[in-house]
């Protein structure tokens, strides 16, 4: 072996030790598909403290990085930041995913404005590839100030029980509790080996790009949704939206997401359904979507519409809710957002009206003015402008009797001027389905949808209300 030979596999040797980022980036990927990129990078005398490469998810490719607490605490620089910049050029030549795995303590202070300009080049490139390719974060560790703003701006965020995530030092939201409560962590798992784990669920059910199509997978029924679905229709106020959705999604498929971050019984989950990835959203447990609840929808429609996956909502909403100081919490901002991304949304949507639907939440979630495709209801739902009881307090009043009481004229006018048939006669919904039928007509909808196209109006870009 010559002179030359030797400081290349000193080099080799050293770049290739086992770590803790080594070892995430292994259990990522599929067993022995993992191709490192930029081994032997350094800074100085020192590694880059990041590893990064490209490898199968699920058999299909994949880019990702690991920052590498073992060299200079996973300190962010010129080097660091030039070796992630590689990896999101070939993920937007090639139109593959880029899983993130943070685990550092901040910049390289020694580099100054050298290690800010790393972080500016990672925000720009998350920003920039937003909508074009999936992103996940895996927070495993310490991810603050820049990093923080850098993960949060992924699609998807998982984050373990020990891991930190904030923006400044004392920050009370650091923990993983907090950040799900805040709707930062999408996921909270219980260590690196689950986080990690559950990325890879999430890469198996996203396509590769906005114009790839979506994955498909074997699939079977769930047991029992036919009888779960009709004891739901005849208990919606007790109902368990969950329970509803794992009913018409694949056996096993469902993956509920930012499940602490709301209080209102809003869902959002991504799913298959007929070995399909479909997005559910259901509205809501409580009858009533808050604020965070819209954000949380609004949220989650956007990433859908960004890669063409179908959105099926559960409506069971009697309308948004008021709380002390809702004006000043952004209520009114939050559920204008709502409607503004599910009207702009051009991803197959599909409405299933199970219980009540009045007013502003009918036409923002499942209203043919609000672009929903195809909605359909369950013989029992409640479709009205109005709540049954203020309609006939407005309109009904002269039927209250003593024969006939305030409670059997709102019934009446429920199931006869707001019922599912009438709205159905009057157009405003497409069918009216029985809920053992539900997933036969969901599926039958896709199948209907999966090739829409809709172009927009030139325009270069949305002025949601943020």
């Amino acid at each position: 072996m010559s002179d030359k030979a030797m400081p290349l596999d000193d080099a080799r040797k050293d770049a290739l030790k086992d770590t803790a980022a080594r070892k995430r980036m292994a259990a990522l990927f599929d067993s022995d598909t993992f191709v490192e990129v930029g081994a032997l990078v350094k800074n100085g005398c020192d590694g880059a403290g990041v590893i990064t490469g490209y490898g199968l998810v699920d058999g299909s490719p994949v880019y990702a990085f690991a920052q590498d607490t073992s060299v200079r605490n996973g300190a962010v620089g010129a080097a660091h930041g030039s070796k992630i910049k590689k990896i999101y050029e070939l993920a937007l030549k090639t139109g593959a995913p880029v899983v993130g795995i943070y685990d550092s303590n901040g910049a390289a202070i020694d580099e100054g404005l050298d290690a800010m300009a790393a972080y500016g080049d990672m925000l720009c490139w998350t920003n920039n590839l937003s909508g074009v390719v999936p992103q996940v974060s895996v927070v495993l560790g310490p991810c603050a100030g820049c990093a923080a703003m850098i993960a949060a701006s992924a699609d998807f965020v998982v984050i373990s029980e020990q891991a930190e995530l904030f923006l400044s030092p004392g920050d009370e939201a650091c923990s993983a509790k907090n950040a799900a409560l805040s709707g930062v962590a999408h996921l909270v798992e219980k260590d690196d080996a689950a986080a990690v784990a559950a990325a890879r669920r999430l890469i198996a059910l996203l396509p590769s790009n906005n114009l790839s199509a979506l994955p498909l997978c074997e699939f079977r029924e769930a047991d029992g949704a036919d009888a779960a679905l009709e004891a739901a229709a005849k208990a919606m106020d007790k109902a368990d939206m969950m329970k509803i959705i794992g009913s018409v999604a694949d056996a096993g498929s469902v993956i509920e997401l930012q499940k602490d971050f709301t209080k209102c019984g809003v869902h959002v989950a991504l799913g298959t359904v007929a070995g399909s990835t479909v997005g559910f959203v259901a509205a809501s447990d409580s009858g009533k979507v808050c604020s965070n609840g819209s954000s949380k929808i609004a949220r989650f429609v956007a990433i859908c519409d960004s890669f063409q996956i179908p959105v099926v909502t559960f409506v069971n909403c009697a309308g948004f809710a008021a709380v002390n100081g809702h004006a000043f919490r952004g209520g009114v901002r939050e559920v204008a957002k709502l409607a503004h991304v599910y009207a702009e949304a051009t991803t197959p949507k599909i409405a299933v009206i199970c219980g009540a639907a009045y007013g502003s939440a009918y036409v923002a979630l499942a209203g043919r003015g609000a672009n929903a495709d195809y909605a359909v209801a369950w013989p029992g739902a409640v479709i009205s402008a109005l709540s049954p009881a203020t309609a006939v307090a407005f309109m009904e009043g002269d039927k209250i009797t003593k024969d006939k009481t305030r409670a059997q004229v709102e019934a009446e006018y429920a199931a006869n001027e707001a019922g599912a048939v009438a709205a159905a006669a009057k157009g405003h919904i497409d069918d009216v389905v029985d809920p053992a039928n539900t997933r036969a007509a969901v599926v039958s909808a896709i199948d209907m949808l999966i090739g829409k196209r809709v172009s927009r109006l030139p325009k270069k870009h949305a002025n949601i209300p943020m």
